[in-house]
This record gives C-alpha cells, structure tokens and sequence, in this order.
C-alpha cells in the first residue's frame, strides 16, 4: 500500500506540465462555453430590443399616417385617395380612409423591418341638434301679419300677435304671459289632423278660431269651443343658444379667413367653412354651393335669381350661414339644402329634410331697416335673428322663421316642415372635425 502511494505521488511529480495544460484546458472550455452562452444570450436582447424598437417606430409610423389623413381631411383645400402609402423615416404607414361625408373611419399600419402596428380612428362632423317645434317662433316684439298672409304651422310668441285683412293661421297660435294678445286672426286645423286650430292667449279678440279658444278675457270672437279662465302660456326661449352661435363661428374660421366676399352675376362657385371679414354678396343669376358653415361679419346680399344651395354631401343634415349684420334677400332668390336644384323648373328638387339657414346677430328694431329683410325665397329656407326683426315680404315662401320680432307683409308665406323638430346642423363636409375614437387594433 505504501508502495502505491509512492508511485502516484511520483507520476505526479514527474507530470506537472500535463496537469496544468489539463487545469488550463478546463478552464479556457468553461471560459469559452460562458462566452458562446453570454453571445448567445446578448443576440437574443439585441433581437428582442430590436424587435420592439422596429415595433415601437411602426407605432409612430402608424400614428403618422392617421394624423397626417386627418390632416388631408381637415383642410378644405386639400383632398385625399381613399388609401395611400405615406412615408415615415425607414417606415411607412399604408392609410385607408372610409365612410360616409359626415363619418370617417381611417385605418393606418405602420411597418417597420415586417413590425407592423395598426391604429383606428372614427370621426365625426360637429353636428348641433336644434329643434324648430314652430312654424314662427318669435320673442317679445310678437307676430304682425299683414293682408292675405299665412302660415301653415304652429306659432308660438312671448309677444302680442295682430293680423289684419284675411291672415290665416292652419295650425295652434300661442301669445304667451299676462300681456299675451290675438287679434284679426283666422285659425284653421291643418290639414294633418283635427287636434290643432286653437288659439291660446290672456286676451283674444276680432278673431275666429275653428277650433278651441283659451283665454281670460275675449271679445268679439267666434270658436269652436269656449275655455275661459285657462292659464296664461308660459314664456319660452328661443331655441339657438349664444353658445351655439359661437361654436358655429369658430366653425367657419377653422376654413380660413378672406377680406369680403363677391360672386358676380352668372358666376357659379362653392365656399366654406370660411370666416368672410367684411361683407358678402351673391349677384344676380349667380350660385353658390355651401361647403361648410360660413361666417360674415359684414352684411349679406343676396340679389334677384341668385340661386344657393349646400353640397349634397350634407346628406339630410342642414348648414348655416351667419352674419353680424343685416341679411337682405331679394325677389326669386333660391335657396336649396342638399338635395340641390332643378335649373328647368328653377326650384328645389323634392326636399330630403335638409336645409339653408340664414342667422343675423343684428340687434335691429326697426321694421323698416330690419335684421332680415326677405322676398320670394324657397322652401328649404330658414331665417333666424334672436335680437332683432325680421321683414318678410310678398310672396316669400320659408320653412321656418324665428325671431325677436316677425312683420309678415301681404301674400308672405311660412310653410313648416315636421323634420325641423330634431333638425342637424352641421358644419359641413369640410368643416368641423372631432375624434369620436381612436385605437390600436393590431
């Protein structure tokens, strides 16, 4: 046993080179193995970084494409391909945009080194919901109606309401408060239905109303049926708010901004949303399409035939036009929503529940420089002044009128439409955005 012993500590004495190249040998394997595996492992956070940064820039590439498509819609001026290629850097977004004029859907993937991301965005015209519930609605300067004047549709005034020489009422009239007054006014039922043809005020008198008369004092009155001591109707808004009137203006000035605004005659162009510094006129024979809301800060002229109509892609929602002065609108002047014109017949084609308003801010009481002076005009027409008068003259024919105060001159006509009472009105196709969703759906 001793012997053995001997021998190996003998072979590794005389072995000492081997042993260590043997140690060295080891060591340099294991050294080489935690190499190849740290390598091998900083590859696969180099592929994985890589990985998600190529996937983070076709993010912003993805984001790019939907902003810039935002961008094309946006603007009025520019215009845009229902699907295009955009590039981002070393990426590039592939856009699609769809829809309708009123509602886009815009689909962007971005790539970047085969990383794909993609975003959906949804958006919608600013669109206000205002409800015409009357044919006239007026505040407290009250309803004049003048010789052979009428209006099918119902009224309701925070004023006095005074006819004279055959005006006619085909539908329910309303004078509102203690100081509410009828007078020299025939009230017919409408040929809707039998409900309706009744009168309603504090006072009424020298008039006849077909159907049932609510009052505290009359005279000189006949009815259908006789209500004394009924409650005086309550006073009620107008139905634009302040609010609204500026939300539209901001509409328009989002298009731009020109310095006064002319279409000579016979001359045919397309304008808004612009915002128009100084005044704006439509000569004679001449015709606009409305692209989106326009703002005057000046005054409107419409001349004789001049003809305006919005752009078809209104669909069944309505524009407004609105001015800080006076609106004056002279004899066949046409004004159309989208379903536009029929130049044989010189009128609207049938109406799809779309219409043109026209809406003053003038504060003007005077019936003879009044804030709205309007003539023959179509049937897709609405003019509104909440704070001042409104003029309409022989053979005017309008959907609805809403003002502080209403003169209706011999032969004017209002005929209201039932659609005014949830009516849209929206900036237009090239108007007012907002973003109603936004999402990655890849």
């Amino acid at each position: 046993m001793i012997n053995k012993k001997i021998k190996l500590f003998n072979f590794l004495s005389n072995n000492k080179g081997f042993a260590a190249l043997f140690v060295a040998i080891l060591v340099l394997v294991i050294l080489l193995f935690l190499l190849t595996t740290l390598i091998t492992l900083a590859q696969r956070e180099y592929q994985i970084a890589k990985k998600g940064l190529d996937s983070t820039q076709a993010y912003y590439a993805s984001e790019a494409g939907v902003e810039d498509a935002l961008l094309r819609i946006i603007k009025p001026q520019m215009s845009y391909p229902s699907s295009y290629s955009f590039p981002v850097g070393e990426g590039a977004a592939e856009v699609s945009i769809g829809g309708v004029s009123t509602s886009l859907t815009v689909e962007s993937i971005g790539d970047r080194s085969s990383a794909r991301r993609s975003i959906e965005t949804n958006i919608i015209v600013s669109a206000s919901d205002v409800s015409f519930h009357y044919g006239v609605q007026v505040g407290a300067g009250g309803l004049t109606m003048s010789g052979n004047s009428q209006i099918l549709g119902n009224v309701y005034s925070n004023g006095p309401v005074s006819a004279s020489s055959n005006a006619k009422l085909y539908g329910d009239v309303y004078s509102a408060g203690a100081a509410g007054a009828i007078s020299g006014l025939r009230v017919y039922k409408s040929e809707a239905g039998s409900e309706d043809g009744n009168a309603h005020a504090h006072s009424v008198s020298n008039s006849n109303i077909q159907n049932g008369v609510y009052y505290q004092n009359i005279s000189g009155t006949t009815a259908g049926s006789y209500y004394p001591g009924s409650p005086d109707p309550e006073i009620k808004n107008l139905p634009i708010s302040e609010n609204e009137i500026v939300k539209w203006k901001d509409d328009a000035a989002a298009g731009g901004t020109i310095s006064g605004y002319y279409l000579g005659s016979n001359d045919v162009a397309s304008l808004g949303p612009i915002k128009v510094n100084g005044d704006f006129e439509i000569n004679n024979n001449a015709q606009l399409t409305v692209n989106g809301t326009i703002w005057v800060t000046g005054k409107i002229t419409l001349a004789s035939n001049a003809l305006l109509q919005l752009n078809s892609s209104y669909g069944t929602n309505s524009g407004v036009i609105l001015s800080d002065g006076k609106i004056s609108s002279s004899g066949n002047v046409v004004i159309c929503g989208s379903e536009g014109f029929n130049v044989a017949k010189r009128k609207c084609n049938p109406g799809i529940g779309s219409f043109l308003m026209f809406l003053s801010t003038n504060n003007s009481l005077n019936p003879s420089s009044p804030a709205i002076q309007a003539s023959s005009n179509s049937k897709a027409a609405i003019f509104y002044a909440g704070n001042g008068v409104i003029s309409i003259t022989s053979n005017a024919e309008l959907k609805e009128v809403t003002g502080y105060a209403l003169y209706l001159s011999s032969n004017a006509e209002i005929t209201y439409e039932t659609g005014l009472a949830d009516a849209i009105f929206t900036s237009g196709p090239g108007g007012s955005w907002q973003v109603s969703s936004w999402k990655e759906v890849e």
